[in-house]
């Protein structure tokens, strides 16, 4: 056996020890799983993901009146 140690914020910790818990489990255990499944799958074993925009974002994404570029160069040519 061999030990782990990762720094994660006090908040972090409540929340997630609190959350394996109410699953009948210790944080180590989940940290355990979680390894023992990228292993077992060859790499994450979910698919990453970033925070779901707020409703200004995604009405800014969603915009038709905005003006639109077929590539980073034509992009940066407003720049010149």
């Amino acid at each position: 056996m061999t030990t782990l140690q990762t720094r994660i914020s006090e908040d972090l910790k409540i929340r997630a020890d609190a959350l394996f818990k109410d699953m009948g489990l210790t944080t180590t255990d989940a940290v355990r799983m979680f390894l023992t499944q990228c292993i077992n799958q060859g790499g994450l074993p979910f698919q990453p993901t970033g925070k779901i925009p707020n409703r200004q974002t995604l009405e800014a994404l969603n915009e038709k009146s905005g003006t639109s570029y077929k590539s980073i160069e034509e992009l940066s040519g407003l720049w010149k």
